[in-house]
């Protein structure tokens, strides 16, 4: 079948405003107004990492100043319906349990769909299940109903998230062929920086809404819905897709290179990757580097408070001995120590994905276990020697291994199943992620809890933990260095090719086969820079606010 005829057949007699072939991009179109799209769907659904800014003023949405707690009969199912008394924080922290659960679930589930309807419906449906699962979770803080927020940010929300994460992958990685690393890296960054915008955002929001009578939590909830709709749909509607057979000018598809010699030119169809080991390959390398990194986020402050306890305030007294103001106040460094590593999780998210590109997926994937696992080993020395420096800089270095992870693992996936259904591949293998986020945090609390009740020092609770996750990145290893080129067998022949195209829309034209980044920059460099501001300029005041709480840490 001809270019033309495939043309022709993917065609629908009315095409409406979200369908794909209204997203087709025409010749001259800059492809670098697709990344800012990303970042505007990434940097509102990202708020997820951010949303136990809310557990506090919610746990005293009834007694405002003190909450009133509930009778001790009272369990978890009671407390979804219960009006009477305030919920505990223990019971708000199963609403983050259920973003990622449903975030690995709905982009696994539905994959297949947004490859075929495209990114522009995938990420209007994203935006109206964010944005409407905070309206919902709204309802429920006014009319004190967990249940509505379960199911408002949840899992509706949940359903958003994890359409709105792997909605941009296909799309970039065929804009950016000749830069798949660096291209995923930008989207995913947002993800990360999500939280580091939303939730300073949200602070001043509760501040401002808050009165002797509500915490402010409510409308807080509906003034961020707003503006991430207004956002998310800014991103939605710009996204753009390449004609088939796009690619830049003066660039050439490797069937290998020096650095990756397993990047192929055809395509895996994604009902077939469950059958393929290299696919569970993929999967146990991001769930141990997920699982390590993850498991220490959630810890990093509590963990630099008992391993160094008053030395961050110049005070030669360990964590148990300090009193209530001097605990208060290393607290208080600690939040910057964590600002830190969250700058460290952004950043890595872009840097090591870029580097990809130059050094290899495979070869970055070595590098993050490798080094990862000797900088978890040199933590208990490191604390052991009362380092600071060499404490905070493994860390920091760790973290940004951990988002690199992330970004990096999508271009992988196009380098050896091929690019025609990435987005949905994507988001099977993103059940390692729902795994992970059990998994990393059950071993970090569970090996202090029990290191604890052996009666250890604070400062050498951690020490047993570092050796386990080093295990973790072990197996990671291994994973890697195990993965090979996909067995021709599992690709699709080009009639299957042909239908999957045509099923997805796809169109291509003599005309719009070859382009470049560069070409059409006259026509549109304006928006480029505007695009770029509009994500560009939030981005930025959360940086600043960030660097605002490292600087506790200095």
């Amino acid at each position: 079948m001809t270019i033309k005829t495939l043309n022709q057949a993917s065609i629908a007699p009315s095409i409406g405003f979200l369908d794909k072939e209204r997203t087709i991009a025409h010749s001259g179109f800059n492809r670098w107004l697709v990344p800012p799209a990303a970042l505007a769907i990434h940097l509102c659904i990202g708020m997820a990492y951010g949303f136990s800014v809310f557990w506090l003023p919610l746990s005293k949405a009834l007694g405002i100043k003190q909450a009133i707690a509930c009778r001790p009969e009272v369990g978890f199912f009671q407390e979804l319906f219960i009006t009477s008394c305030d919920w505990k924080i223990s019971t708000l922290g199963w609403m983050y349990t259920l973003f990622f659960v449903l975030l690995g679930s709905s982009a696994a589930l539905w994959g297949g769909w947004l490859e075929r309807v495209g990114p522009r419906k995938a990420g209007v449906v994203s935006a109206f299940c964010w944005c409407g699962g905070l309206l919902i979770s709204a309802l429920g803080v006014h009319l004190h109903q967990f249940w509505m927020m379960l199911l408002g940010s949840g899992v509706i929300g949940g359903i958003g998230l994890g359409l709105g994460y792997i909605s941009p992958v296909s799309t970039l990685i065929k804009w950016f062929p000749d830069r798949r690393g660096m291209a995923t890296g930008m989207a995913i960054m947002g993800f990360g920086g999500g939280a580091m915008i939303g939730s300073p955002l949200a602070t001043e929001l509760m501040a401002y809404f808050a009165t002797d009578t509500n915490v402010g939590v409510a409308p807080t909830f509906v003034a961020m819905a707003v503006i991430y709709f207004i956002f998310m749909m800014g991103g939605a509607l710009t996204y753009r897709v390449p004609p088939t057979g796009w690619k830049p000018t003066g660039w050439t598809a490797p069937l290998a290179n020096s650095h990756n010699t397993m990047i192929t030119n055809r395509h895996v169809h994604v009902k077939k990757v469950w059958g393929i080991p290299q696919f569970w390959l993929l999967w146990m390398v991001l769930c141990m580097n997920v699982s390590a990194g993850i498991g220490v986020i959630g810890m990093s402050s509590p963990m630099l408070q008992e391993v160094f306890g008053g030395h961050l305030i110049g005070l030669d007294q360990h964590f148990a001995d300090l009193d209530k103001t001097q605990l208060a106040a290393i607290a208080g460094v600690a939040a910057g120590f964590t600002a830190l590593l969250s700058l460290f999780n952004i950043g890595g998210r872009f840097i090591w994905a870029s580097f990809s590109d130059k050094l290899g997926r495979k070869t970055t994937y070595f590098v993050f276990f490798v080094l990862g696992g000797l900088l978890y080993a040199s933590i208990p020395s490191s604390a052991a020697m009362g380092s600071k420096l060499l404490f905070v800089s493994a860390f920091c270095i760790i973290l940004s291994m951990y988002g690199g992870g992330f970004a990096t693992i999508p271009a992988y996936l196009a380098d050896l199943f091929g690019t025609q259904m990435v987005g949905a591949i994507h988001g099977r293998l993103l059940t390692a992620w729902a795994t992970a986020g059990i998994l990393g945090p059950v071993v970090v609390n569970y090996m202090r809890d029990y290191q604890l009740s052996l009666g250890l020092p604070r400062e050498q609770v951690y020490n047993q933990t570092m050796y386990i996750l080093v295990g973790m990145l072990v197996i990671g290893f291994i994973c890697n260095w195990l993965v090979k080129p996909i067995d021709a067998k599992y690709f699709m022949t080009d009639e299957e090719l042909i239908q999957e195209k045509k099923l997805a829309h796809e169109k291509a034209s003599s005309n719009e086969v070859q382009g470049s980044g560069a070409q059409g920059m006259e026509n549109n460099v304006l928006w480029v820079y505007l695009a770029w501001a509009a994500v560009g300029i939030p981005l930025a005041w959360g940086v600043y606010r960030t660097a605002k709480s490292v600087a506790k840490f200095f």
